[in-house]
Order: structure tokens, then sequence, then C-alpha cells
């Protein structure tokens, strides 16, 4: 099965210091390449206000992952994200291999 190309997007609670959000970047690119995919970046974006309250949160530290993988990776990837007590919010996005139109 050929290997797609994604962009994971998700949340870390605000009271993790960058080096435990970094922790936490670190387990989720972990399990991309233990299922065979590859990361082309992952780290930490910014911590910022949420545009509205999630679970109690007003703020979080944004997380931004680009990778490779076979289509089983993303669903297995939300599941953990889903069960996670680190994350507040996650999103997966396929990219399109077509060039963006300006």
């Amino acid at each position: 099965m050929a290997n797609r190309k994604y962009e994971l997007f998700y949340i870390v609670k605000p009271d993790f210091s960058d080096a435990d959000v970094q922790k936490v970047a670190d387990r989720f690119k972990g399990i991309v390449e233990t299922h065979g995919g590859t990361v082309e970046k992952a780290g930490k974006w910014d911590k910022r206000k949420l545009a509205y309250e999630i679970n109690g949160f007003k703020e979080g530290n944004y997380v931004l992952m680009n990778f490779e993988a076979e289509a089983k990776v993303p669903a297995e990837l939300s599941r953990l994200l889903g069960i996670s007590d680190d994350v507040i919010r996650h999103r997966i996005y396929k990219m399109d291999d077509k060039p963006a139109k300006v």
C-alpha cells in the first residue's frame, strides 16, 4: 500500500513545560515511526489562547507534525490522541499532492 502525506495538529495542556510538550511530541512521532512511517518535522509551535474554552482550558500548547505513512497510521494516531490525557484536541489532515493555487 502506498504512503500518503499527512499533517497532524494537536493541542497539549497549557500547564506543561516545553520539555513536557516535547516528550508528548516525541511519543507520537515514535508511534508513526514504529508503524513504518517517516516524520518530516515535529515540534511545538507556540502556547496560545484558544478561540473558545475546551475542557476548562483557555489556552494550550500547539504542536504540528508532518509525516508520511500508510492509511492505517493516522487512524491509530487518532485513537491514541483521543484517549491521551495530555491532549486537549487534535486533527489529522491528508495532504493533497497538488500544489495550492494562489
